[in-house]
């Protein structure tokens, strides 16, 4: 186990180091601090906002629903998570979209429709998870009749 660990240590600080370097020799001077600005931001809003929320999330259904099951809490979870990264990656190019861009080519489409559809189907995607899994844990808390058969 210790050899993996060494192999994976090496392994990412290799990748970090190769990141620096592309980002040295593509990133022009002056753009690096907008980068840094926007990765610090990332960090941020992921420590202040989205797992507080994933866990906020966790602690409110186990609590609403203690038999709502693993599955249902994963899939909520998966959720948030997916539409808030989703969210970071779109609301750039909406604003880029926004301020103007000098070729129509680079920014074709309509992302804040593309972003609402897709958090949409992420919302029923929840709504139906939970829904099934209420269904669930009522059947489960329902005691079984014994059925009796003379033949």
């Amino acid at each position: 186990m210790r050899a993996v660990r060494i192999v994976l240590v090496v392994l990412g600080v290799l990748v970090m180091a190769f990141g620096a370097y592309v980002l040295v020799t593509t990133v022009r001077p002056n753009r690096i601090w907008g980068l840094a600005t926007w990765l610090l931001a990332a960090v941020v809003l992921h420590d202040a906002v989205l797992s507080p929320f994933v866990v906020g999330a966790g602690l409110l259904l186990r609590r609403t629903g203690r038999r709502l099951g693993t599955g249902v809490l994963v899939v909520v979870q998966t959720a948030v998570v997916l539409g808030t990264v989703l969210a970071l990656v779109v609301l750039p190019e909406i604003a880029a979209k926004d301020h103007g861009r000098q070729n129509p080519t680079v920014l074709p489409f309509d992302y804040t429709t593309r972003l609402v559809v897709v958090e949409g189907v992420l919302v029923a995607v929840v709504v139906v998870t939970l829904v099934v899994g209420v269904v669930r844990a009522r059947r489960a808390r329902r005691p079984l009749v014994a059925s009796t058969t003379n033949g």
